[in-house]
């Protein structure tokens, strides 16, 4: 089976030579929640993500979803979005024609699935312009459409509010928590602790590729951080 409901990280690391990226990391979330992968530079996180993205294998531990443990075969990466520091967008082409292009290597209905994805990302009137002349924001908004073309059920995103506006902050905060009510598992790491608070509903607080905190959210979390890492 393609689907699940759950995901978790067994004991997992991932060393590259000598450095221990992560050490030892075990976390779980199932459908509707929304991780908070929190810590200062260097903590882990962008290593996690690609680790649960199938994109870095562990060093040793075990990335389980749903029931079992899965290799990184296309029908398991196909209920996976992913949203890395770049938009991964081609400049020339407008926001229709980028997205078009994704929905088409996805395998869906690309003429539906663009004009939703459009408006969600509220681009429906700058379809045709091309992305060379959106603003950061813009090109966010868009970026996140196009990871999110195919339906997935676990989303990966990567420090996805840096350098928005706050317009931007807005529409893709509102498009997280739906995603979570829809279903979705939603990962997210990200420095902004103003931001993360209120949204996520679990909080995974790393350091030097160690977990500190994994905890349900609650109220105060920069006073939190702040006692356990630093100020910030």
């Amino acid at each position: 089976m393609s689907d699940f409901d759950q995901v978790r990280l067994v004991d997992v690391s991932r060393h590259f030579g000598r450095r221990r990226a992560v050490s030892h990391v075990s976390l779980s979330a199932r459908s509707g929640e929304i991780v908070g992968l929190l810590g200062p530079n260097g903590a882990g996180k962008s290593t996690l993500i690609g680790v649960l993205a199938t994109l870095v294998a562990p060093t040793s531990g075990g990335v389980y979803y749903g029931d079992g443990s899965r290799g990184a075969d296309a029908a398991l990466r196909k209920r996976i979005g992913l949203l890395a520091h770049e938009p991964h967008l081609y400049p020339e082409l407008s926001a229709r024609q980028n997205l078009t292009f994704f929905a088409e290597l996805y395998g869906v209905k690309a003429r539906e699935t663009v004009d939703r994805a459009l408006d969600a990302a509220g681009l429906g009137d700058r379809g045709e312009d091309e992305v060379s002349g959106f603003s950061r924001g813009m090109r966010q908004r868009l970026a996140l459409e196009r990871a999110l073309l195919h339906r997935p059920r676990l989303v990966l995103l990567d420090e996805p509010f840096t350098g928005l506006d706050d317009r931007s902050v807005g529409v893709v905060t509102d498009r997280l928590r739906r995603l979570a009510a829809d279903g979705a598992i939603v990962w997210l790491a990200t420095h902004d602790l103003d931001l993360a608070d209120g949204l996520v509903t679990h909080v995974a607080l790393m350091r030097d590729g160690r977990m500190l905190v994994n905890e349900p959210a609650a109220p105060g979390l920069r006073a939190r951080y702040r006692a356990l890492i630093g100020s910030a």
